[in-house]
């Protein structure tokens, strides 16, 4: 059920953005950079290009965040097991190991 209603959220979003084309494909809007003017480009380049370029944003921020999280969790562990082998008892027996034969 699950896929089925993936695979029609991704139909949906499609058929949406063919819409957004096509209806405003004829659209022309001018583009100031800061650094250089563009005059007349398509409407569709400039709504599809900040669409991406925030992907790309919100892709390397999430790659950062993951990075400082993981960074964290291996310090934890390893502040972890430094006190677990602090506490072991190195003299210990297995109770349930064979006796130890002295020849």
């Amino acid at each position: 059920m699950s896929r089925l209603t993936g695979a029609g959220g991704v139909l949906v979003v499609l058929v949406m953005v063919m819409f957004f084309a096509r209806w405003n494909g004829a659209e022309r809007v001018t583009l100031d950079l800061g650094f250089h003017t563009f005059f007349r480009v398509p409407f569709t380049y400039v709504a599809f290009g900040g669409l991406f370029i925030g992907m790309l944003v919100m892709l390397v921020a999430g790659i950062h965040s993951d990075l400082k999280v993981r960074r964290f969790l291996r310090e934890r562990l390893e502040e972890e097991d430094r006190e677990e082998r602090r506490r072991i008892d190195r003299h210990q027996q297995d109770l349930f190991s064979p006796p130890h034969s002295k020849e």
